[in-house]
C-alpha cells in the first residue's frame, strides 16, 4: 500500500536520526492540545479567509502544478456535534494563467455537509452530490474527512477513536522532515474512520501542525490529503492557524499536489449555528448506475455515451479499438460490456488515450489488466508507469489490476503502452502520426499542434486544453474524435467559439483533415457543417 510504503519509509529515516517512542496515554496528549488549542468546550467554529485554490488532476502539462483560481470572503462554520459544515465563498480566476482551459467564473459557491449528506447550493436550489470526487470517493466521506483533518476535529475526532495510537519523534537536526519546524520534537497520533487512516502531528507546543489521511483515486490509487497549519495566533482565546496549506496528490514523482492555501483572518468559537434539515430532493437523491448507450456513427464506428464522457469504438477486422477510457474502472468495465455486446468475438487490442487529466485517464487500468495496449502521448509513458499503472496495492478500491493481476507489470516487458510523438518545432512542423489499421481500415492518432507561434494569437496556445492533447481520425468515414476542444452546442443558438473551438480548427487546416462529422468525448456527435458555422459566424464579426 502507498502509504504504508511512505510513512514506513519516514519512520526509517527518522530512525537514523532519533528512536520513536510509543505514548501510552494518547488520551493525555490529545486533551492537553485540546486545553492548548483552546478546544475544551468547543462546539462550534467560525473561520474566515481568502487565498487561492485550484482544479486538481487538471494540469496543462506534468511538470506543472495543479491549475489555480483566486478565493475571496471564505468562511467556513462547523458544528463539530452535528457532524455538520457549510463553506461559502467566491472563486475567479483572479491573476493566474489559463494554461487551455476556459476562465473560472466568478461565482459565488455554496458546499455543505450533514452527517452522511453533501450538498451544493444554486441559489436557493440544492444540489445533491451522488457522484464521485475525483471519480473516486464519496463526496460526504470525504468531507467527513475533511472535519477529521482541521485543527480542533482532529483531536475531537481522535478522542472519540478507540483505535488512537501515538509515537514521539525527537527531530534532531536542521531539517524537519515535512513534520516540524527547527527540529522540535513532535508526537504523531493515528487513528481509523471506518476505512480511512487519519494521522496528526502534534508539535512540542501542543499545537497541531499537520493532519493527513487518503482517500481512492483511479489514478493514483490511495491519494494523498495533507493539512499543514503554521502562523498560529490567538483569536479570542483559540489558537488557530493563520495559514491553512493543503495538498492533494502522490508524493512519489508528479509536481502536481498544491490543492489550496488560506490566510485566515477571522475566527469565532462556539457561534450560534443553524444546522438546516438535509433537504428532501438530497436525502431521496441516489447514485445513478453506470450505463453505457451505443450510436452507430457509421459502419463499425459507435458512439459509447450514456453518461458525462463518451468513448468511442472503432471496429477492425481481427480486433476492436476503443477511443477514451474515462472516469473510473466502473465505467470501463460498462463500456468493455458494450463493445463484447456489439462486437463479440474481437478482443480490444488498443485503447487511445486523449490527454492525462484525471477525467479522462481514470479508465486505463482496467484495459491495461486485460492486455488490451495503451496509446498515449510520449510525454505520459512513464508517468503512467511510475503512478497509474504502478504494481502497488491499493487498498482503500481494489480495482482489477490490484485484484487479479498484481504482477502485471513486473512480468509483461515492455509495457503495452504505445506512444504518438509530439509536433516538430516551428513553423511548418509537422504531426508524428500513429496509425491503426487492419490494411483496409485506418484510425489516425494525432497530436493538437499549438498555433500561436504561426498565427500570433495566444488564445490558440490557451485553447490546446493540455500539452499532451490528441486527436483520433477516420479518413474513410470523415469522423474527427476530439476532447475538450469542442462539443455540439444542445440549444439551437450557436455559441460564441472558444479558444479551443479554434485551435481544433486550425489543427483541421493544417493537417488537411476532411471531416463530415464530430464524435467528441463531451455531448452528443454534430456535422462538421455545424462547427464551421459557429467558427465562421465569429470570423465574419471580426472583420
Amino acid at each position: 500500500m502507498q502509504r504504508t510504503v511512505a510513512v514506513a519509509a519516514l519512520f526509517g529515516f527518522l530512525a537514523g536520526t532519533a528512536s520513536a517512542q510509543a505514548v501510552k496515554d494518547v488520551r493525555s496528549v490529545l486533551e492537553a492540545s485540546l486545553h492548548a488549542m483552546g478546544g475544551v468546550g468547543l462546539k462550534t467554529l467560525q473561520y474566515s479567509g481568502s487565498g487561492w485554490s485550484s482544479r486538481v488532476g487538471q494540469t496543462y502539462g506534468l511538470a506543472e502544478d495543479w491549475p489555480r483560481y483566486e478565493v475571496a470572503d471564505y468562511t467556513r462554520v462547523i458544528d463539530y456535534d452535528a457532524r455538520w459544515s457549510r463553506e461559502d465563498y467566491t472563486r475567479r480566476q483572479g491573476r493566474y494563467p489559463l494554461l487551455g482551459r476556459p476562465p473560472v467564473a466568478d461565482e459565488h459557491v455554496t458546499s455543505l455537509l450533514s452527517g452522511n449528506y453533501a450538498w451544493d447550493m444554486q441559489g436557493e436550489r440544492p444540489v445533491p452530490l451522488t457522484g464521485l470526487y475525483l471519480d473516486g470517493v464519496p463526496y460526504a466521506d470525504l468531507r467527513q474527512l475533511e472535519l477529521a483533518i482541521t485543527p480542533h476535529g482532529f483531536l475531537k475526532a481522535a478522542l472519540a477513536a478507540k483505535d488512537a495510537s501515538a509515537i514521539t519523534l525527537p527531530i534532531v537536526g536542521a531539517s524537519d522532515a515535512g513534520l516540524s519546524q527547527n527540529g522540535r520534537k513532535v508526537t504523531i497520533v493515528s487513528f481509523t474512520m471506518g476505512k480511512y487512516r487519519v494521522n496528526g502531528t502534534i508539535n512540542d507546543q501542543n499545537l497541531v501542525e499537520l493532519t493527513d489521511t487518503w482517500f481512492p483515486n483511479p489514478v493514483y490509487g490511495d491519494m494523498d490529503y495533507e493539512m499543514r497549519y503554521t502562523k498560529y495566533k490567538n483569536f479570542d482565546g483559540i489558537q488557530f492557524p493563520a495559514l491553512v496549506h493543503v495538498h492533494q496528490g502522490d508524493p512519489r514523482l508528479n509536481p502536481a499536489h498544491n490543492y489550496y492555501e488560506y490566510n485566515v483572518t477571522s475566527v469565532k468559537a462556539n457561534v450560534a449555528v443553524t444546522t438546516v434539515p438535509v433537504p428532501e430532493v438530497v436525502r431521496a437523491a441516489a447514485a445513478s448506475p453506470v450505463k453505457v448507450e451505443s450510436q452507430k456513427l457509421a459502419p463499425g464506428v459507435w458512439l459509447l455515451g450514456g453518461g458525462t464522457h463518451n468513448s468511442v469504438l472503432v471496429e477492425f477486422k481481427d480486433f476492436a479499438t476503443v477511443v477514451e477510457a474515462p472516469q473510473n474502472e466502473a465505467r470501463s468495465l460498462a463500456v468493455i460490456d458494450e463493445v463484447n455486446r456489439l462486437l463479440p468475438d474481437k478482443p480490444i487490442k488498443y485503447v487511445v488515450n486523449t490527454h492525462h487529466h484525471f477525467d479522462h485517464a481514470g479508465g486505463l487500468r482496467t484495459y491495461l489488466s486485460q492486455g488490451t495496449t495503451v496509446i498515449t502521448h510520449e510525454s505520459n509513458k512513464q508517468y503512467y508507469l511510475d503512478i497509474m499503472f504502478y504494481p502497488a496495492a491499493r487498498e482503500l478500491q481494489p480495482d482489477r489490476m490490484a485484484r487479479f493481476n498484481p504482477m502485471y507489470m513486473i512480468s509483461r516487458r515492455p509495457a503495452p503502452i504505445e506512444t504518438v510523438a509530439g509536433f516538430a518545432a516551428g513553423p511548418g512542423g509537422g504531426a508524428a502520426k500513429y496509425v491503426i489499421t487492419d490494411g483496409d481500415h485506418l484510425l489516425e492518432i494525432i497530436h493538437v499542434q499549438d498555433m500561436a507561434y504561426e498565427l500570433e494569437d495566444p488564445s490558440y496556445a490557451q485553447g490546446n486544453h493540455s500539452a499532451d492533447m490528441l486527436l483520433a481520425y477516420l479518413p474513410k468515414e470523415k469522423i474527427l474524435i476530439n476532447a475538450d476542444l469542442y462539443s455540439p452546442p444542445q440549444g439551437a443558438d450557436p455559441p460564441a467559439p472558444t479558444p479551443g473551438m479554434r485551435t481544433l480548427y486550425q489543427n483541421v487546416l493544417k493537417q488537411k483533415l476532411d471531416v463530415a462529422q464530430h464524435a467528441p468525448i463531451h455531448g452528443r456527435a454534430g456535422t462538421n457543417a455545424e462547427f464551421l458555422s459557429i467558427i465562421r459566424k465569429t470570423n465574419a464579426k471580426s472583420n
